[in-house]
């Protein structure tokens, strides 16, 4: 589009200033060089401030410090600020620093730029130290150091500047008190929060967009978001910024429908959803594995032009995988040309997650020939991977690379990967000793994945000393309790069982009870344990009892090792029949049109029992069954899992 016409004006008329400004402004400062504007910067030499200020290249500032310098006003304090800032904002320091050292009297503006150049840029230490030896400062002063402190993650130092400026007198604005509500967020200190909310509400500043949307960021962050809400409610409008900053805190606290609704109403409202909106609704779609919605949020993404976005990428990434469709995940990860590390580990844990663990291990290879370094969340998503997939010597290989040739240190998580792999082989005592040789402290999951490896090796004595030792970290966490109740009732020791069962109800632990769920046009229908409450359950129990006797005819027999064995066979068998992750699959079955992979999403491990018969019903019916459990993908296909049967 042709830029329109330059006025002719004449030269120090207010109109040329005007004019000068306006196009300083809009970033045409050829434009504004041009003649005759160069003779209305000549006339008035404070006008070289919004030239220093459009300027966005090294090379061109110099030249234009040149000409103030010719012109005499670079010796006029208030055009050394301004030519000190652009230095500052464009990274050249040195210069800005030299130019500071030149003013004979800097003014606390002078300071103010050079503390805020040295904190954008990252050098702490030297704002701290010039912040020590200012002769006077201001509220601007304060609040630099105290937004710079919360941008670093030095929250605790950055509550001790604001607690001095109060001592001092001195009374924050809507920004320093913005930045103050996000470091109580980071600290999750709501004692903290709250002191400041009273003192922002005896100031009349509760109704500030600024401060409104940061305390009600603070509160959300310390869990809660009723009163989060309420400050939302308080605010004169509804931004996006307050929009996501619900769903985001929605979001964190485990309530992605709630977070949904907030999306909903923020389209409604005419609101335009931008990347923190879609970062924090997609991973909410892959929470609840809600595979419609994730694309219509998916579709939404590539409309507002963000899709070539790296947090964007790397959320439909995890959502689709999440999800149950890695093919998804793999044409949005080849839709991007660049390498982002992030984005890569995310694809390798997706690969890992649904049991690819030599696409993982060629990704990462893909990766290393491209010259990119690998991270410790790099390494884990490797590691997983490969432990999912039984890669025993690749695993144990990388992990070497990880700390002889990248120096990095394993935490217990990348530990437990390796745990997991020495299980899988059958190597239950090294698994043993790598715990407890391990240099970081072990945790309730490293044991307990010892614990599930001796329970599938079939090591019952080794077992029974593994459950005490998980039990010892959680007395309270049900999963040991179940494990070493299901190893001993596959040896058939009923009153062992009943032990564990009678340990269970002493210490009132309770057993979280399996909760499964499938989505069929944008509603997710839930299933648990036993119930009876769905609307189609007359249908479900029928479908079920003549699935049962199909791969029966097939050679499945019920595990009865997986209910009460004080219960008759014939219950035991209804009971094993209405496992949540039956009840969901077959209702997919009489919901889906013939073809359509059915994908399940469950709370717990699936037993043993489910993952024979799933195999089967796979194989009965030609349909893919994708079951997502609390570890991992189960992909069944023609009487085959995608787990080899170690999960």
């Amino acid at each position: 589009m042709a830029r329109p016409a330059l006025k002719t004006l004449t030269t120090g008329a207010p109109e040329a200033k005007g004019e000068f400004i306006r196009l300083c402004s809009s970033g045409r400062l050829k434009d504004a060089l041009h003649h005759p504007f160069r003779d209305v910067l000549w006339s008035d030499p404070n006008l070289f401030a919004h030239v220093f200020r459009a300027c966005r290249a090294i090379p061109l500032l110099h030249q234009l410090h040149a000409f103030a310098a010719t012109s005499g006003a670079a010796a006029d304090r208030f055009t050394t600020n301004n030519l000190m800032l652009a230095y500052a904002d464009l990274g050249d320091l040195p210069t800005a620093c030299r130019l500071f050292e030149r003013i004979p009297k800097p003014n606390v503006m002078s300071w103010n730029i050079l503390i805020g150049g040295y904190i954008k840029n990252g050098d702490l230490g030297s704002a701290r130290k010039l912040f020590d030896e200012m002769p006077t400062r201001n509220v601007a002063t304060w609040n630099a150091m105290v937004a710079g402190l919360t941008n670093a993650g030095l929250d605790e130092d950055s509550l001790g500047f604001f607690l001095a400026m109060r001592r001092e007198g001195l009374h924050p604005d809507e920004f320093g008190l913005g930045s103050v509500f996000r470091c109580c967020a980071g600290l999750s200190d709501l004692v903290s929060g709250r002191q400041v909310h009273a003192y922002v509400v005896r100031c009349g500043m509760d109704i500030d967009m600024c401060v409104g949307n940061s305390l009600a960021h603070m509160y959300m962050r310390c869990g809660c978001l009723a009163e989060g809400e309420s400050v939302l409610k308080a605010l004169p409008s509804l931004t996006v910024v307050s929009f996501n900053t619900t769903i985001t805190g929605r979001t964190q606290h485990g309530d992605s429908e709630g977070a949904l609704e907030y999306f909903s109403m923020m389209r409604g409202v005419g609101l335009a959803a931008d990347v923190v909106t879609f970062v924090s609704v997609i991973s909410c779609c892959s929470d609840l594995a809600a595979l419609a919605q994730g694309q219509q949020v998916h579709a939404q993404v590539i409309k507002a032009g963000v899709d070539k976005v790296i947090p964007v990428i790397t959320c439909l990434v995890h959502m689709y995988s999440r999800c149950g469709c890695l093919g998804d995940s793999e044409r949005v990860y080849s839709g991007y040309c660049g390498l982002d590390l992030f984005l890569l580990s995310a694809m390798i844990s997706a690969c890992g997650f649904h049991g690819q663990g030599h696409k993982a291990v060629e990704l990462f290879k893909q990766m290393m020939d491209a010259g990119a370094r690998p991270n410790e969340v790099t390494f884990l998503a490797l590691l997983y991977a490969c432990s999912h997939s039984g890669l025993k010597d690749e695993g144990l290989e990388f992990f070497e690379l990880m700390t002889k040739a990248y120096g990095l240190q394993p935490s217990v998580k990348h530990y437990t990967c390796i745990v997991d792999l020495l299980g899988r082989s059958g190597c239950l005592n090294e698994a043993e000793a790598l715990i407890l040789s391990m240099p970081v402290r072990a945790d309730g999951v490293v044991w307990k994945t010892l614990l599930s490896a001796c329970k599938t090796q079939k090591n019952f004595d080794m077992a029974e000393r593994i459950a005490e030792r998980v039990i010892e970290f959680d007395p309270q966490d049900s999963a040991p309790y179940v494990l070493l109740s299901n190893i001993r009732a596959t040896s058939r020791r009923w009153g062992d069982v009943s032990e564990v069962r009678k340990n269970m109800r002493e210490k009132n632990v309770r057993k979280e009870p399996g909760v499964s769920w499938v989505e069929l046009k944008g509603q997710v229908h839930q299933f648990c344990t036993g119930d009876k409450s769905h609307p189609r359950q007359g249908e479900i129990d029928e479908y079920l009892e003549e699935m049962m006797a199909k791969i029966r005819q097939c050679g499945y027999a019920p595990d009865m090792s997986m209910v009460f064995h004080d219960m008759e066979d014939e219950e035991k068998e209804v009971s094993l029949t209405h496992h949540s992750e039956k009840l969901a699959i077959a209702f997919a079955f009489l919901s889906l049109p013939g073809g359509v992979p059915i994908r399940v999403m469950k709370n717990l491990r699936v037993c043993d029992d489910c993952h024979v018969a799933i195999k089967l019903m796979s194989q009965v019916t030609g349909r893919e069954i994708v079951v997502r459990d609390v570890s991992r993908f189960h992909h069944f296909r023609d009487g085959k899992c995608s787990c080899r049967d170690y999960w």
